[in-house]
């Protein structure tokens, strides 16, 4: 994908944060209020449109991690939505780019996951009390 065929996420400070990123290869924005940040391209479900985000992030070994809150919203937000359409993802994680494959952790690896991202962003366990539905924890593989 080249860089005038994504569309960035239409939130102001969320395409603020996405441009430095990709401007400085991550030198600012990797860093984003105290907690690591990648870039998440999934391809738009409808569209097809590759569409970005900017997300905090944890690890699990060589896999990153990282969850589908939207603010605790009734919702799931857009970009997971995508990836269960089309889970091959592009990401970038400092000045490093590359396809993964995305998945929603499964009941039984989800505990253990969510604790270390809750561990890196506490507000993920407020959102979820404030929610029905499941917050999800995506996996995120180097393909």
């Amino acid at each position: 994908m080249t860089e005038p065929d994504i569309s960035d996420s239409p939130v102001g400070w969320v395409a603020r944060h996405i441009r430095d990123y990709v401007r400085t290869d991550g030198q600012v924005g990797h860093r984003f209020h105290g907690r690591d940040a990648l870039l998440l391209t999934t391809r738009g479900r409808k569209t097809g449109t590759p569409r970005r985000t900017a997300l905090y992030y944890g690890r699990d070994g060589d896999r990153y991690l990282v969850v589908g809150s939207g603010g605790g919203e009734p919702t799931h937000p857009a970009w997971y939505l995508n990836l269960l359409a089309h889970p091959q993802v592009i990401v970038q994680v400092g000045a490093d780019v590359f396809v993964a494959d995305a998945r929603t952790a499964t009941p039984a690896e989800k505990p253990p996951l969510w604790q270390t991202m809750v561990a890196i962003f506490p507000k993920y366990a407020q959102y979820q009390a404030k929610t029905a539905r499941e917050i999800p924890v995506v996996i995120i593989e180097a393909g």
